[in-house]
């Protein structure tokens, strides 16, 4: 299946931007919402919406996208690339996704389980040797063994027991502050730093959002034999035609890449928190993340996207098996966490009840428990700065926004998937 734009949607973009608009991705053709059963007038709803988060000073700016059975019916931009200059965001501005790296970094290893060159049970430390002798936190600053070996899935499911290091203040937080993990140069020695630090749980025990899928990057570059970016851009950019995804944004294309934001706790004005000029998204100084490391557009997300729905296939092109993936998007939780998936969603806002993760994915097992509208089985994910999609294989419908917030006060998430789904007339 294709990408396809509608024609409601090109004329639209034809008036507003003109035929220098950078619609040129590849084997996009075009129809209108209605054919996808989907309400032209409803989709309309979601420009003042938008809008009047970007007049009140809520948001700077906006990159909304809607596809439903490989149509695109919406794709707008909103507001200013960044909060000091009036260029206006474009469509094709190229935003920070942060921890929407994960499942194209989960996806890599599915790839790598494909191929037979590891298994989702292999001990972590068959593939990275750090990991041999690590032990786990016990009472009183105690080392205790492990119970069980960390594995290559607990890493996907974020219970291998690893941490993050900024969500608490155990001594075991301290230890990955005092490493400075997350600025390792490169991903040799962040594993270096990482092995010799305690796990904060016991492995399989509880769900712990963590640098999980950062080792499963340095997993990646370990079994393949090549660079995380170089693995994403042969294997999964270049087949998929995302030409702006990327670990460091290019030259050429720093022209599109904006400002990211924040609310300062103590004045409630709205702050830059990281320009282009001087960014590590620009010139590197630290690892390739797999957690968190890429930037990308709207639209190669939902060509990233689409694949995922389309059961691992775009224009033509194979990236992953279908099983995989409908493996991958199952709630792989309930098992050890009991019936409401996540064991301590407190640990990561925006983790609803009847929601549980997969592997990568976020999947709500029971929307009604999870609130809002949608469908049981979803799957989605975000990322820092305030990016969201979400993938619903029940009505064939993908959502995408892109903003760069890091604090986000308004329900930008709920108001655009209400809007989506009051568009759907089937």
């Amino acid at each position: 299946m294709s990408l396809r734009i509608s024609r409601t949607l090109l004329v639209c973009v034809i008036a507003v931007f003109g035929f220098s608009s950078p619609l040129t991705a590849d084997n996009l053709s075009y129809d209108n919402p209605e054919a996808v059963s989907m309400s032209s007038e409803r989709l309309m709803r979601i420009t003042p919406v938008i809008n009047q988060y970007v007049d009140d000073g809520e948001l700077v700016g906006v990159v909304s996208m809607i596809a439903r059975r490989g149509e695109i019916v919406h794709f707008d931009a909103y507001g200013e690339l960044n909060k000091e200059s009036s260029q206006p965001l474009a469509r094709d501005s190229i935003f920070r996704i942060y921890s929407m790296t994960k499942p194209i970094t989960t996806l890599a290893v599915m790839m790598l389980y494909e191929e037979g060159k590891l298994q989702l049970t292999d001990p972590v430390a068959r593939h990275l040797p750090e990991f041999q002798n690590v032990r786990v936190a016990g009472p009183g600053g105690s080392l205790v063994q492990p119970e069980r070996p960390m594995t290559v899935q607990m890493l996907m499911t974020h219970s291998s027991g690893l941490t993050y290091g900024v969500f608490g203040d155990t001594l075991v937080d301290r230890q990955y502050r005092d490493a400075n993990v997350m600025a390792a140069p490169d991903l040799d020695t962040f594993i270096d730093r990482l092995g010799q630090i305690p796990l904060q749980y016991q492995p399989g025990t509880r769900f712990h959002y963590s640098v999980a899928t950062d080792v499963l990057g340095a997993l990646v570059e370990a079994v393949s034999g090549m660079t995380l970016g170089e693995f994403f851009r042969t294997r999964i950019f270049e087949p998929l035609q995302m030409h702006d995804t990327f670990f460091e944004v290019p030259a050429d294309k720093l022209a599109r890449f904006g400002t990211n934001h924040t609310f300062n706790p103590q004045t409630g004005e709205l702050e830059v928190s990281d320009r282009p000029e001087g960014s590590n998204f620009v010139n590197r100084r630290t690892f390739e993340s797999g957690g968190g490391g890429l930037l990308s557009t709207a639209e190669d997300y939902m060509r990233f996207s689409q694949m995922v729905l389309n059961g691992g296939e775009l224009d033509g092109q194979r990236i992953i098996g279908n099983k995989t993936l409908e493996y991958m998007t199952r709630n792989h939780l309930p098992g050890i966490f009991g019936a409401n998936g996540v064991h301590n969603p407190q640990e990561l806002p925006g983790f609803a009840r009847g929601t549980g993760f997969g592997l990568g994915f976020a999947v709500v097992d029971d929307q009604t428990a999870a609130g809002g509208v949608g469908s049981d089985g979803e799957y989605y994910w975000g990322g820092a700065a305030g990016t969201i999609f979400w993938i619903d294989p029940e009505e064939e419908l993908i959502g995408i926004v892109m903003i760069q917030h890091m604090n986000v006060r308004v329900p930008l998430r709920a108001t655009f998937k209400a809007l989506t789904y009051a568009a759907i007339t089937d």
